[in-house]
């Protein structure tokens, strides 16, 4: 089992950036791959992006991409998703999440693990 915190949410005028970290304890935080996903009020959960368990392949909502980037330092145990040139739209709690699943699993159902979220607002 994993246990997942966030951390590093807060409010940023549009076009400013921000850093969230995933640290994650328990099961060695490689045997894991990972995904970020946002929650608007009103909205579904959705998924944001991915990365493998070598850190060698991400993978992006098509909203995102180009803005945000996934990586993870498995010896510090920390996942990490940067955004840049953030829109109001991107206001959301984000949540990371971890997978058993391989290939590039996007569905809320085949991430098992979660953390508890961290807000990102971003003023227009």
């Amino acid at each position: 089992q994993v246990q997942l915190v966030e951390s590093g949410g807060g409010l940023v005028q549009a076009g400013g950036s921000l850093r969230l970290s995933c640290a994650t304890s328990g099961r060695t935080s490689s045997s894991y791959g990972m995904g970020w996903f946002r929650q608007a009020p009103g909205k579904e959960r959705e998924f944001v992006g991915g990365i493998n368990r070598s850190g060698g392949n991400t993978y992006y909502e098509d909203s995102v991409k180009g803005r945000f980037t996934i990586s993870r330092d498995n010896a510090a145990n920390t996942v990490y998703l940067q955004m840049i040139n953030l829109k109001p739209e991107d206001t959301a709690v984000y949540y990371c999440a971890a997978t058993l699943y391989y290939g590039t699993p996007q569905a809320t159902t085949q991430f098992p693990y979660w953390g508890q979220g961290t807000q990102v607002t971003v003023s227009s």
